[in-house]
């Protein structure tokens, strides 16, 4: 194990702080493992550590400097929102895969917001827009509200949580949530199933998948959102900010490609599909993570819960067996949403309703720091 440090050790040669050699690692500037002796603890790639330490030794100008911070070079946003270890996502200290055995996505956000009091979903009494529906519908009725929200500066937390709940609740009404005042309990997963027809079964297929795409750290996303939020803009610009950067396809709409290339294995079969992809060297969207070498412990997690149709379930084990690369998230979620055979765009959905309790933690923690975020150019 000489190739491999502790943490300790490796925030030692660095000269950092142990929140940092995380930061390193959760952008995959140093590679982790998790430590065979102690599966508590990690292990950092000695070899990656020195190569930083010979960037540090390296003079830069701040313009430089902002420019690698920008593209994930350095650690450039402290947070104690989600943290990478032993090969997965904390949420404020907890494990989410274990989370996501019980826990709402209304437990979740009270854990991710920190707050004191139950955290609920209600959407307040505005009429959905004629004639539009999933993102279109969710798009149109954040930008609506941030033409006329308040700003967020000097607010309480109670009460910007009562409002990012609000918030939440009309991103899963603009997917298709139930709006009637008589489901109970008020959970985003129950009023999910009661809108798309789902029995009990799916109904937890779904509070589990939303609880393990929560958070995910800085993304570019949530970058996006509390760059928006440094400003003191309202609630709702942030997360329309959020979710138009998460509606790339190199991010939460990741799901939508793979749903494509599922569309093509039941019409062709497996066999054909990846013949087609490995010639052609075209990648195959959804298998491989650079934060996760050992595979997406939320993409296992969902996944061994599923029942998904034979020849999709062929495909994903093959394109593993030839190409080394495990599936993530949006392999399962697309998987998920052909299983309970629910709306086109209801895998981006579930993500969006679910990464909103996320986006809107990292608003509310940026608020705290008090200084607008200013990239500079050169």
């Amino acid at each position: 194990m000489q190739n491999w440090i502790t943490l300790t050790e490796a925030a030692r040669r660095l000269g950092v702080r142990a929140q940092t050699v995380y930061a390193y690692a959760s952008r995959g500037s140093i590679a982790v493992m998790q430590d065979p002796d102690d599966p508590r603890k990690s292990l950092y790639r000695a070899e990656d550590v020195v190569a930083l330490c010979r960037k540090k030794q390296v003079g830069r100008k701040r313009a430089a400097l902002a420019a690698s911070t920008i593209f994930g070079a350095e650690p450039c946003i402290y947070s104690g929102i989600t943290t990478f270890s032993m090969g997965r996502a904390w949420y404020r200290g907890r494990d989410s895969i274990e989370l996501a055995d019980t826990a709402t996505l209304e437990e979740t956000a009270a854990l991710l917001w920190q707050a004191t009091a139950p955290v609920s979903f209600d959407a307040p009494a505005i009429a959905l827009p004629p004639g539009e529906r999933d993102r279109q519908c969710a798009f149109t009725m954040l930008a609506t509200l941030a033409a006329h929200g308040h700003s967020t500066l000097g607010r309480l937390n109670s009460a910007l949580h009562i409002e990012a709940g609000q918030l939440v609740a009309i991103v899963s009404r603009a997917f298709g949530a139930h709006d009637d005042a008589g489901v109970s309990p008020r959970c985003t997963h129950q009023r999910l199933a009661a809108g798309w027809g789902l029995d009990s079964h799916g109904a937890d297929l779904l509070r589990r998948a939303m609880v393990l795409v929560a958070d995910h750290e800085i993304t570019s996303s949530a970058f996006a959102a509390r760059i928006t939020a440094s400003t003191g803009a309202s609630l709702a610009g942030c997360l329309l900010t959020g979710l138009a950067t998460l509606s790339g396809p190199l991010h939460g709409d990741a799901s939508g490609r793979v749903r494509a290339v599922f569309d093509d294995v039941q019409r062709l079969g497996a066999e054909r599909v990846v013949d087609h992809h490995l010639k052609s060297a075209i990648p195959i969207p959804g298998f491989g993570h650079h934060l996760y070498p050992d595979g997406d412990p939320r993409a296992a997690a969902l996944l061994a819960r599923l029942d998904p149709p034979a020849e999709l379930a062929h495909f994903v084990d093959k394109v593993t067996t030839l190409t080394g690369q495990r599936p993530t998230i949006d392999v399962a979620l697309a998987m998920l949403s052909v299983q309970l055979q629910l709306p086109r765009d209801a895998a981006f959905g579930l993500f969006s309703i679910a990464r909103s309790a996320g986006l809107l933690a990292h608003c509310i923690e940026q608020l705290r720091v008090g200084k607008v975020i200013r990239p500079r150019s050169r």
